[in-house]
């Protein structure tokens, strides 16, 4: 093949591990509408065009345009000193979508292609940016989700899976390294089938700080900045946890975290002895759900699986889901989301949970 061959191009481009930019590698014109954008409002003075958007969403768009960015890297198309967001070219879309479609699903690259058209707009609104909606729509028309439907359960039996991997750690385990693990994949599923936060936030939890017991109870306490919807997580963790947790804390995880350092984060990782990533605890809870209850469940289809059972068994708690989840309903009143109803939600959510796993 020639050397500028296409298809050459390709093949040395697939054989690299895609990478997102990050904002300090971005042309200069790029970075700094970007930070201009995100710039926050200072009393009377608004800030920029994504200062209304919460810090994990700004996040994730200015990831998709690095990774776009970092396709036209690998493919040697990307200009150091390009025009602000001149690169995002219907060549270079197209290009990147076939990349994409080599690799990933089709609701992936749906996803991709919008982000990186959200992005576009942000950086700069003065450019008519429809060609690439008009992309995204066809995209949308072809692209076929993964079914879940035989891979959605209800709360009552991750609980149940996690507690049974909880005991076969205590009473099976061969060592104290198994026995560890066993006990914090345990807890880690029972917690997030009560507690159906995003993966995000999950991950990144801190005993002490978003992990902290107040009289004898353990909350799960996220500060808006750090939550998709801009509003605070509080979740009182239900009491018949608590001696899971403890377990977990004071037996199985200090022997993951071993020699390295003292973290406060919730879920280290037994192969590094440090907090686990959000992807790779993502990755694990659908491991262990296999193992367990047979199922994949991604931390996702944790979440539907919350709406699921608060939907059958909380008939008579209206938009308890969408308390549950930390969705605002528009047919509610603001008053109903404010930080007791989120409390309540939580309370009664768990009772349904206990009341089921009793029965």
């Amino acid at each position: 093949m020639k050397e500028n061959d296409p298809k050459t191009c390709q093949l040395e481009a697939s054989a690299v591990k895609p990478r997102s930019l990050p904002v300090d590698e971005w042309p200069a014109a790029d970075r700094e509408a970007w930070e201009e954008a995100c710039r926050p409002g200072i009393r009377l003075t608004p800030g920029g065009r994504a200062s209304y958007l919460a810090p994990i969403s700004r996040h994730d768009f200015a990831a998709r345009y690095g990774a776009f960015l970092g396709f036209l890297q690998r493919m040697g198309r990307f200009d150091e000193e390009g025009a602000l967001a001149a690169q995002i070219t219907p060549s270079n879309v197209e290009a990147y979508i076939a990349e994409l479609k080599n690799r990933v699903r089709s609701v992936t690259v749906w996803n991709c292609i919008y982000k990186l058209r959200r992005a576009a707009e942000l950086l700069d609104p003065t450019v008519d940016f429809s060609w690439l909606a008009e992309i995204e729509r066809d995209l949308a028309l072809v692209m076929v989700p993964r079914s879940k439907f035989d891979r959605v359960v209800l709360s009552e039996r991750l609980v149940e899976g996690g507690l049974t991997l909880l005991a076969e750690g205590k009473t099976c385990s061969k060592s104290a390294f198994k026995f560890a693990k066993d006990v914090r994949n345990g807890v880690l599923i029972a917690l997030l089938a009560v507690c159906p936060i995003r993966i995000k936030n999950y991950a990144s939890l801190e005993i002490g700080h978003t992990f902290k017991k107040i009289q004898g109870s353990w909350w799960i306490t996220v500060p808006p900045q750090s939550t998709k919807t801009g509003n605070p997580e509080e979740r009182r963790v239900p009491d018949f946890l608590n001696r899971a947790i403890g377990l977990y804390l004071d037996r199985a995880r200090p022997v993951l975290i071993g020699t390295k350092p003292v973290s406060n984060a919730l879920w280290i990782s037994s192969r590094t002895g440090r907090q686990i990533t959000t992807k790779n605890l993502g990755t694990l809870i659908s491991k262990i759900t296999v193992r367990t209850i047979v199922v994949d469940v991604s931390p996702h289809l944790f979440r539907t699986a919350g709406a699921t059972t608060a939907a059958l068994y909380g008939g008579d708690t209206p938009h308890l889901a969408s308390a549950v989840l930390g969705h605002t309903d528009p047919r509610v009143t603001h008053e109903h989301y404010n930080r007791a109803t989120s409390i309540n939600a939580a309370k009664i959510y768990a009772a349904l949970i206990e009341q089921y796993l009793s029965s």
